[in-house]
């Protein structure tokens, strides 16, 4: 190789032996490297990741194509006619075609878009973006529109079809987790022509026929579910029409299609969205199989509770039959006997030590008359010693007079409280004839025993007969 073949310039050939300098100005410069790219390169296909995406008032998008390595400033004119405009967003992954050239205000190469398509993906994925933007904006997807599932479901409605993997997974997942979950299914078909439609017109069946007359409980969701399989195979359920079904059920709706990885468009409808059918199926009946534990444990816990409650009635029993105890009309009048026993000693003692002092009083006096013995003295001894008398006479009265109110009071308090003062109102009391035992109950009683009732006035003598209710009667 020629040593003028190594040194050639890309943008031109300079001789190596040429003395002279070329001087180029910047505009000059960026403008031979402009046209080296336009001529050189030419347009191009470049596929990135979007950031910095801006979108002007004039209608020009400027954004920025990436990669871990690199990065290339992109425009899209507002007069270039792209479909799928959109579809772009920062994190998106493009496929980018256009022109490469530098913008030489900046010196800054970039490439001018002429068309955009979404990596890795086809017309299908560009139709569900689509799709779901435009739903998304009519709120369809909203969160404030998602209703709770009931905690424990008894009906629920299925839509899927009656020959696929999802009906098999489900229906096993419920028996064995709970098995007594009643189960309504709406078959349709799940995937080729007509399929979407058949789902909308199956969830529009189940509203329906759990909003008639007769129906009982109607149905508490409706579960829309199929196996896995491509985005072709689960493109039914991306269909405007089945998004809008589940829009406008009355009833809660668990969209359950494909595998974990799947997402459709009736995901982001439903209520809530199931991975696969068998969560579908785990998440209907968590709360009846969380609790199943619960209600193994439920009768010991039961029997526990009414053990601690018949305690605590038996105790509250125990303190009442004691208080009434303490109340008792019998127990009463003792206490009002022994009163009146103890006002009775006082009253003697009372007595018993006035007259003792009136006596010593008189026997001084007579002790000090026998002393002086003058008559008059003896006479003006005896009229005081006769008013003397006479004030202890009238005192010992008076005395007696409060004494005996005080018992006759004693004595009608005593009477207001005694059993024969309710016999006065009406009552009797029934005993046996034999033994005097008083009766309280009628189970007491046999048939011809012989009894004794005491009346206001008198004693009535019976013999028991045998009575309808297994008692006696007299």
């Amino acid at each position: 190789m020629s040593r003028k073949t190594q040194t050639q310039w890309e943008f031109g050939e300079l001789p190596l032996a040429a003395p002279a300098r070329v001087v180029f100005t910047v505009t000059e410069l960026t403008a031979r490297v402009r046209r080296l790219l336009e001529q050189q390169i030419g347009p191009v296909t470049v596929t990135g990741e979007v950031s910095n995406l801006r979108v002007q008032s004039s209608g020009h998008v400027y954004f920025t194509l990436k990669d871990a390595g690199a990065q290339l400033s992109c425009v899209l004119w507002r007069s270039t006619s792209i479909r799928d405009r959109e579809l772009m967003r920062d994190g998106q992954k493009l496929v980018a075609q256009g022109d490469l050239t530098v913008y030489e205000p900046r010196g800054q190469y970039q490439l001018v878009v002429r068309s955009i398509e979404v990596q890795g993906v086809g017309a299908l994925q560009v139709a569900f973006e689509k799709l779901k933007q435009k739903l998304s904006a009519e709120g369809l997807f909203a969160p404030e529109r998602k209703r709770g599932l009931p905690r424990f479901p008894r009906r629920i409605g299925l839509v899927t079809s009656p020959t696929g993997a999802a009906i098999r997974d489900v229906l096993h997942v419920i028996a064995r987790r709970d098995p007594s979950l009643e189960i309504v299914l709406a078959p349709c078909r799940v995937q080729g022509e007509g399929a979407a439609a058949e789902i909308a017109a199956a969830v529009a069946r189940l509203n329906a026929w759990s909003s008639q007359p007769g129906v009982g409980a109607g149905l508490n969701l409706i579960l829309l579910t199929r196996g896995g399989g491509s985005m072709e195979d689960l493109w039914s359920f991306n269909e405007e029409c089945v998004a809008r079904a589940i829009h406008e059920s009355v009833l809660p709706v668990i969209s359950a299609v494909g595998h974990e990885i799947d997402f459709t468009i009736s995901d982001f409808a439903a209520d809530l969205r199931a991975a696969t059918p068998s969560a579908a199926a785990e998440l209907i009946t968590e709360s009846v199989f969380a609790v199943r534990p619960w209600l193994e444990e439920a009768p010991v816990r039961l029997r526990q509770w009414v053990a601690r409650r018949v305690a605590a009635a038996q105790a509250e029993f125990d303190q009442l039959r004691q208080r009434f105890g303490y109340l008792h009309p019998r127990r009463v009048l003792n206490d009002r006997l022994q009163l009146l026993d103890d006002l009775m000693a006082d009253l003697g003692r009372r007595v018993r030590s006035g007259w003792k002092r009136r006596e010593e009083l008189h026997r001084h006096a007579v002790m000090r008359l026998q002393a002086v013995r003058p008559s008059r003295r003896i006479a003006r001894q005896s009229e005081a010693v006769g008013l003397i008398g006479a004030r202890l006479r009238a005192a010992s009265r008076a005395r007696f007079t409060v004494l005996r109110h005080r018992l006759a009071t004693a004595e009608a308090r005593l009477r207001l409280l005694s059993p024969l003062q309710v016999l006065d109102r009406g009552y009797s009391i029934t005993m046996d004839a034999a033994s005097g035992r008083l009766l309280r109950v009628a189970e007491e009683v046999v048939a011809g025993q012989r009894l004794r009732t005491r009346l206001q006035s008198g004693v009535v003598e019976s013999i028991a007969q045998p009575g309808e209710t297994g008692s006696a009667g007299a």
